[in-house]
């Protein structure tokens, strides 16, 4: 038998077969009756091994992002595993994927195994209705929730962010400074991040003089070779383009792919711009300008904050973190 069983049995959520295990007062006593009965029915024995040890902690914090095969998220998750273990924390990661109902699930099983805090890498886990953020704010009155690159207000729920909008802002406006007229914006979907980034490039060709073009923003896969199809799509359409800036850097290297193969020469006939930093930027000749948004910092920063938050310290509940636009052979200004 296990917290599941008892869930089911006794119709409420994991969550709440955990407040009921832990004391936690934010259960009615009509219910906290029905949870033990059924653990009684049922035999089941919870975890109780740190309270045995005389602790109030389990040294363990679960770790939640989207995909692992994502290079950026990859890269948060060494760092955030790598700064706990200096902490002397263990990490368990769940991998959630972007479905509302498969977050909550693995949420929902990393507070069963009692850590100490959660930490949410990335910022695909802020919902654009509130009430998909329900549960965050639910499960954030038990245990800190710690976002990287997000950010949702509410009790024991810290974010450390990257100044996207600024950081998107920064590098149109230096393209449209540059004498570049039609910068074509690259993005692959709706997230914190992403909409913060695209703001950016908005208030970028309003205050650049530009009139705010539809078809100069493209919404596509983080797929270099549907980057590449769709700037070969759009060309062929008539709409004319003399820089991209893109979201992603696997974008931005479908950009390259997409002037090599229609004989434009890079920087002087089409100029691109990627953003995180990655190992793909370095990938593709010449090598492409990206925006830094500094993932270490943002890790190390957010296990800090944690580290504070654990040991009752005062912290701010949004912490900001200064991108760099790295410069390479993609652009020339």
């Amino acid at each position: 038998m296990n917290i599941y069983d008892v869930s089911e049995h006794a119709h409420v959520s994991i969550a709440t077969v955990s407040r009921v295990i832990n004391g936690n007062p934010n259960v009615s006593e009509k219910t906290r009756k029905r949870v033990l009965a059924v653990m009684e029915e049922l035999g089941y024995t919870p975890n109780v091994f740190a309270r045995s040890l005389g602790l109030n902690t389990m040294k363990t914090i679960g770790i939640m992002c989207a995909d692992s095969s994502d290079p950026w998220l990859a890269e948060a998750i060494y760092y955030l595993e790598k700064e706990l273990r200096s902490n002397g924390y263990d990490s368990i990661l769940c991998c959630s994927g972007y479905l509302p109902e498969t977050k909550k699930k693995y949420l929902e099983l990393l507070r069963s195994k009692r850590v100490d805090a959660i930490i949410l890498a990335g910022s695909h886990y802020i919902e654009a209705k509130a009430k998909d953020n329900a549960y965050l704010l639910e499960a954030a009155r038990d245990i800190p929730i710690m976002m990287v690159n997000g950010c949702l207000e509410g009790e024991q729920i810290y974010s450390t962010v990257c100044d996207d909008h600024a950081a998107v802002y920064d590098a149109a406006s230096k393209l449209f400074h540059s004498g570049r007229s039609s910068v074509l914006y690259l993005y692959s979907g709706n997230s914190y991040s992403n909409l913060r980034k695209l703001s950016g490039y908005r208030a970028a060709v309003s205050d650049a003089g530009f009139m705010l073009r539809e078809e100069l923003m493209m919404q596509c896969r983080k797929d270099l070779d549907e980057s590449m199809e769709r700037l070969k799509l759009l060309s062929r359409s008539g709409i004319h383009f003399d820089a991209v800036l893109a979201a992603e850097d696997i974008l931005a290297v479908g950009a390259v792919k997409y002037a090599d193969q229609a004989g434009l020469k890079i920087p002087e006939d089409l100029t691109v711009i990627g953003y995180n930093n990655s190992i793909l930027s370095r990938c593709t000749t010449p090598e492409i300008t990206s925006v830094d948004n500094k993932v270490e910092a943002l890790c190390t920063t957010t296990v800090n904050t944690l580290m504070k938050v654990l040991d009752g310290g005062n912290v701010p509940a949004k912490t900001m973190i200064t991108p760099e636009l790295i410069k390479r052979g993609t652009t020339n200004f």
